[in-house]
């Protein structure tokens, strides 16, 4: 029961904050940074940086300060972190221990590579606080980038893991 508990918490947690960074990140989306917040995550060297920046330093709809917006979706991405590497984490952990094998082992790959994701996505967050603060440099975005990239890999990683073997564990569940 308490599993069953948790496990509601932490989905609903996720997908809570999939909507409220949705919300929060919207006016982020301009004619330079058409995928907002994931423009500076991607931004690879201060000149990136620069013109995002720029773009975001004029009021965006309904006059939304988004350097704010952005400081402030970035840290609502420190909840969000605890949730989907959680949600990924016990969905693949649970799907592997219902395998064997290979894909048993590559599960609990998965299920660890999405707790570093979220640690990568702290460091990744925290540079881009870096960024957003005013203090933006190559290094900062190179090092903002490499996280950045690093995270999305391991959360593609356990993503499809989930959806490789998800049917199979599913069928197992409900056939028994």
């Amino acid at each position: 029961m308490i599993k069953k508990i948790n496990g509601i918490f932490i989905i609903a947690g996720t997908l809570i904050m999939i909507y409220v960074m949705a919300v929060s990140g919207k006016s982020l989306k301009t004619a330079e940074t058409p995928l907002g917040i994931l423009n500076l995550e991607f931004a690879y060297n201060k000149a990136k940086t620069d013109v995002i920046m720029n773009a975001w330093s004029y009021p965006g709809p309904d006059n939304i300060d988004n350097i704010s917006a952005a400081i402030q979706n970035t840290w609502y991405d420190f909840i969000f972190l605890f949730f989907y590497s959680l949600a990924l984490f016990y969905a693949c952990k649970s799907i592997a221990a219902s395998l064997k094998g290979f894909l048993q082992k590559t599960g609990k790959y998965a299920a660890i590579g999405a707790l570093y994701a979220g640690l990568l996505d702290i460091a990744e967050n925290a540079g881009m606080l870096f960024t957003l603060n005013g203090y933006s440099s190559d290094l900062i975005a190179l090092l903002t980038v490499l996280f950045s990239v690093l995270k999305w890999l391991l959360v593609f990683f356990a993503i499809l893991y989930i959806f490789l073997t998800g049917p199979a564990f599913l069928l197992k569940k409900y056939k028994k």
